[in-house]
């Protein structure tokens, strides 16, 4: 009785011990064996030997040649995203009053569909909890887009939020208020550069608030933040003002040399970083006043003069 279970014991051990080995060619004995998804093939990346032509294609049975041929022959949702509240995986109804096949529905079909449409739409949130989370995700959405971050920002910002809901850390704070300072943290984690005046543009909430309400889920939800480079907003704003990569290289070398003397302690990043481009600027002959630096990085010309002045010190000009 017991020899069927040792049978398939050691089949497992076999398969565990195959899985562990690690492919080599015979030809050559090089170990980068890369698998041809197109063709079906094991093939040997240094010398070219097929060492199996006849692998298991996994995909989809179809082709696609396009995006939309693609999204046409699908036949599987969308992936699961917490930028929604029900994670995207409640059902549809295409506003469209047309059926499978692209005829025009009934009158009397349409008011049906009209009626399933309405209720989809309130049966979507069943409680306080879900409208709340609704609601603070399209706040999400809607101010991630104004910002222009990727879509990974946006994922990130929608699970601080959600974390921020489970620990109940929204009571006595406005809804808009965490949503904004989920997505300055989100920002400050996936090294985005946005500075908090940027985010406050945005939202419908004052900086002040964003500020108190992100230091505070940050310290709750103990998020490992760490402090921001100014060399980070360096492309951005030389991409505004239309300066050179020469201007771009010299400003990250003036924030290298002012940061390892300690200038950069205590002072913001955005006038940190605004002022190594002005001073770069100028030893690069590609002059900018100051007020048009200011601008970009949304701080003051005073701000600018005072941390060149500290910068061009740091440097050995006079």
């Amino acid at each position: 009785m017991e020899r069927p279970s040792r049978e398939r014991q050691r089949e497992s051990e076999d398969e565990d011990e195959s899985a562990d080995e690690v492919l080599t060619c015979p030809e050559c004995g090089s170990d980068e064996v890369v698998t041809d998804d197109d063709q079906g093939e094991l093939v040997c990346d240094d010398c070219g030997l097929v060492l199996d032509e006849r692998q298991i294609d996994r995909g989809p049975e179809w082709r696609a040649f396009n995006h939309s041929e693609r999204q046409s022959k699908s036949r599987v949702g969308a992936p699961i995203t917490e930028t929604m509240h029900d994670r995207g995986l409640t059902t549809t109804i295409d506003w469209k009053d047309k059926d499978a096949y692209g005829r025009s529905l009934s009158s009397e079909k349409r008011s049906q569909m009209h009626r399933l449409r309405k209720w989809q739409e309130r049966i979507r949130t069943k409680d306080a909890g879900e409208r709340n989370l609704q609601f603070a995700l399209s706040e999400v959405d809607r101010m991630a887009s104004a910002l222009g971050v990727p879509r990974s920002v946006r994922e990130v910002a929608s699970v601080i939020y959600r974390r921020a809901l489970n620990e109940d850390l929204i009571r006595g704070r406005s809804i808009e208020g965490v949503a904004t300072a989920a997505l300055y943290a989100a920002c400050r984690q996936e090294g985005i550069p946005r500075s908090l005046d940027e985010v406050a543009e945005v939202s419908r909430v004052p900086q002040k608030e964003i500020g108190r309400t992100y230091r505070y889920i940050s310290q709750e939800l103990g998020l490992e933040l760490k402090p921001v480079d100014p060399k980070q907003f360096v492309p951005r704003f030389a991409s505004e003002l239309g300066l050179s990569e020469e201007v771009q290289s010299k400003a990250t070398e003036i924030i290298d040399v002012s940061a390892e003397q300690g200038l950069l302690s205590g002072k913001s990043p955005t006038g940190f970083a605004a002022a190594a481009i002005y001073a770069a600027s100028l030893l690069c002959n590609e002059k900018k006043t100051q007020r048009e630096v200011a601008d970009v990085a949304q701080v003051t010309e005073v701000t600018i003069r005072n941390r060149y002045q500290e910068q061009i010190e740091a440097m050995g000009f006079r």
